[in-house]
Formats: structure tokens, C-alpha cells, sequence
């Protein structure tokens, strides 16, 4: 499993903002390169976006769906990349002191050749690419508040 955690000088409102807006994931999802759908009741529980992952001609088509939301606290969510798998991506919002937010973001592959593959390389690949996707999440938030 890789962990990777962020401060984000913004208040976890407005960093679930840019959760809640499944039409940004391509901003700061590292991967992903384009949303092709979202459907309307994301990010509650069951709702799907549709993406694109990965460099033309090897991009993958696929859907991430929301497994547990807590507004302004919690996000979890099944991030799909068949036919190499799928992972869930857990972030969590803690508020700080100084009005900011610690943000958590677990991810473990749940499915798939990926799974097969659990390594510690794996882990490592995971967390530089996450260290990635927080500094571009806490770019979009600060830039929000």
C-alpha cells in the first residue's frame, strides 16, 4: 500500500471542492488524461466518472466509482484501469490549527494483473506518482481560496 500525506494551505471544504468536481481529476489525477463522462450524483457512493488513462495509442478507457463519501472529510474511491486492474485510493481531509488541511491519500490495487505483481517496487512507483497528484490537488485548492 502506498501512503502519501500533503498540508494544503486551504480549508478542507475547499480541497473537497476539487474532489467533489469530477471534471478536474484529469488536472491533478496523475495518468489520467482525459474525463469523458461524470455522471451527476458524483462523489456520492455508487457514482461513476468516466476516463482516460495513459499516452495515445495505449490509452485505456475505464471508470472510477465512489465507494464512501464524508463531505469535506473523506473520499474513497475504486479507480478502475482494466485490463491491468484496480486500485481503491482512500484520501482523507484533516483540518489543521492554522485553517489548512492534512491530506492522507492511501492506495492499494484491489484487482487484476496489478494485484498479481504486489511488490515493493509497485509500492514506491504508487507513492512518488501520489506525492505527484497532492502537490497538483494542493495547487488547484490554494489557488481556489
Amino acid at each position: 500500500m502506498a501512503t502519501v500525506t500533503r498540508t494544503v494551505q486551504a480549508p478542507p471544504e475547499q480541497v473537497f471542492a476539487v474532489l467533489a468536481d469530477g471534471w478536474s481529476y484529469s488536472d491533478w489525477v496523475v495518468g489520467t488524461s482525459h474525463i469523458r463522462d461524470v455522471e451527476p450524483s458524483w462523489p456520492a457512493p455508487g457514482a461513476k466518472l468516466h476516463h482516460k488513462a495513459g499516452p495515445w495509442p495505449f490509452s485505456l478507457h475505464d471508470s472510477s466509482t465512489v465507494l464512501e463519501c464524508v463531505p469535506d472529510r473523506e473520499l474513497k474511491i475504486r479507480a478502475g484501469l482494466w485490463p491491468l486492474g484496480e486500485a481503491v485510493v482512500d484520501i482523507v481531509l484533516e483540518p489543521q490549527s492554522d485553517g489548512g488541511t492534512r491530506v492522507v491519500m492511501h492506495e492499494d490495487f484491489e484487482a487484476g494483473p496489478l494485484l498479481w505483481l504486489r511488490n515493493k517496487l509497485n509500492d514506491v512507483v504508487l507513492h512518488q506518482r501520489n506525492v505527484e497528484a497532492l502537490r497538483r490537488l494542493a495547487d488547484i485548492a490554494e489557488a481556489h481560496s
